[in-house]
């Protein structure tokens, strides 16, 4: 391993150049890119300015100057790449949802540790600066005893019938590909669920159009969550404590801005994101720091935590009737 790390980029389409862009921000860099074409593969090269450029997954993976592998496939390829990945040797850093069901991430999670490597969730938001200054604040006891959490993720995307979100092939529906981060945002800040409820509407092509969840939490608290293919929402989060709220601006995943108020409406502070880059960076400076330190899991989002969030992901499509169709029926 040289003094600066190697990344591999494992696939090439928007969120691959965006994650490649923000690299640079944080003064990393990406030495290799994998497609399934060579075209492909030297297209993304040249305009990311990437110097190994592979015709396939299994190439890019074998590639001695890579380091750690970020897979940016639909989320129904990112077992297979994870695991080729893994079992040569390379780290790995998994656009979210980490896998299609929990079966999968536990697969995944089982190679990693067997290989002692690390595997990190792309969940971006865990580790932005905003969160990581709401963190803070919780911690401090703030807002006092958390109580409620609100949070939104819906959007209005072209209606594309033969399209990846429509396409149950390609784990399709808002849930998997949007609703993960309020369900993510419900158990970082209050826990795995103890309960959960959820309703859904689907599309004439099989997945959810829209899903509204409700968890039950540990000591009586609740999380209150949406997501939608195809209304534009609010995309604000709250966090709501027996002293006071955190007040999550939009678009809270990203990054952005937050009021602090006391119990009776008053603000204690108003926290202003100003970043370079979209923010893809923090997840990939929290990777190679684990990597340097020798550890394997991040405090921040554990891979026995992905597994949960895939667990809880796996029991909200239960519950609505949400199937794909490579999946072995239970």
């Amino acid at each position: 391993m040289t003094d600066q790390l190697g990344w591999g980029i494992l696939a090439t389409g928007g969120i691959a150049g965006a994650f490649t862009k923000d690299l640079a921000v944080g003064g990393m860099r990406a030495v290799a890119v994998g497609s399934r074409s060579q075209e492909s593969a030297d297209a993304f090269g040249e305009k990311h300015g990437i110097p190994n450029r592979h015709p396939s997954y299994a190439s890019l993976v074998a590639d001695p100057e890579v380091d750690i592998v970020y897979i940016a496939t639909p989320h129904p390829g990112h077992v297979d790449a994870a695991l080729l990945a893994l079992e040569a040797g390379k780290h790995v850093l998994v656009e979210k949802p980490f896998t299609l069901n929990a079966e999968e991430a536990r697969r995944v999670t089982a190679l990693a540790a067997e290989k002692n490597l690390l595997v990190l969730e792309a969940m971006w938001t865990r580790f932005l600066p905003h969160m990581v200054r709401v963190h803070e604040i919780l911690d401090a006891g703030t807002i006092g005893d958390v109580r409620t959490v609100l949070a939104d993720h819906n959007q209005d995307l072209p209606k594309n019938l033969e399209g990846r979100m429509y396409n149950p092939e390609l784990g399709g529906g808002a849930l998997l590909d949007l609703g993960i981060y309020p369900v993510s945002f419900a158990v970082d800040i209050l826990g795995a669920p103890t309960s959960v409820a959820a309703v859904a509407d689907f599309t004439e092509t099989g997945v959810d159009r829209q899903t509204g969840i409700l968890f039950g939490h540990e000591g009586g608290r609740q999380s209150v969550l949406h997501t939608a293919l195809d209304t534009r929402g609010p995309n604000t989060a709250s966090i709501l404590g027996t002293l006071g709220r955190i007040q999550i601006d939009s678009v809270w995943y990203s990054p952005t801005s937050f009021t602090v108020y006391d119990a009776a409406g008053e603000v204690v502070e108003r926290y202003e994101s100003k970043l370079e880059g979209r923010g893809m960076q923090f997840q990939a400076l929290e990777a190679e720091r684990l990597i340097r330190a020798g550890e394997t899991a991040s405090p921040r989002l554990s891979p026995a935590e992905s597994v949960l969030i895939m667990d809880v992901l796996d029991d909200i499509r239960r519950r609505i009737g949400l199937a794909y169709p490579q999946e072995t029926p239970a």
